[in-house]
């Protein structure tokens, strides 16, 4: 029956694609009324398959795109601060003694630190604690709070909640630096 009504399907597509001497342009039909009518199931695990590489691949570039990009949102909100509290905790990870607090207003550090803190983002890691916290205020309203790690190499980063969930982007040595100097 497939047969039959595949070389019925191509005499008719023989007949009219050949008008006034030109070729229409009519393969990709073809290709699909074959497909449908001759291996329906075998061209169909075939499309599925070929399908899931293509799907792979595009979910991997969706991913890839989601998880390295720069943190505007919250860049914007600490830059547009006023002042920022830097609380800095003993420095052996744990969060219960705060040793010393310190409060920037000069804009332009502000915005070094946004810069610094919204770069590449990074898996979260719970298990390390963290030496301090920032406190990024408008008009005396707290509009973002950011924990951060810089005593252990292996668990250097900031910490922060975005859109509901906890985020995490690099602690460079910059970072770290600009953090330490704010101390002093």
């Amino acid at each position: 029956m497939y047969l039959l009504s595949e070389s019925i399907l191509i005499a008719i597509i023989n007949k009219f694609s050949v008008a006034n001497g030109k070729i229409l342009m009519l393969v990709p039909p073809v290709i699909l009324i074959r497909w449908f009518l001759v291996s329906s199931v075998r061209g169909f695990l075939y499309y599925l398959c070929r399908m899931k590489y293509f799907l792979a691949f595009l979910s991997s570039f969706c991913l890839l795109i989601a998880c390295n990009h720069s943190n505007e949102a919250i860049k914007q909100r600490i830059a547009d601060s006023d002042s920022v509290a830097i609380n800095y905790f003993k420095g052996d990870g744990t969060i219960d003694t705060v040793a010393a607090v310190k409060i920037i207003r000069d804009k332009k550090k502000i915005e070094q630190l946004a810069a610094l803190i919204s770069s590449e983002t990074i898996e979260s890691k719970p298990n390390c604690g963290y030496d301090g916290s920032l406190h990024f205020f408008k008009i005396d309203k707290v509009t973002q709070d950011i924990d951060f790690r810089l005593n252990n190499d292996q668990c250097r980063y900031f910490s922060f909640m975005q859109q509901g969930k906890i985020q995490s982007t690099v602690l460079s040595n910059e970072a770290k630096e600009l953090i330490n100097s704010f101390r002093k």
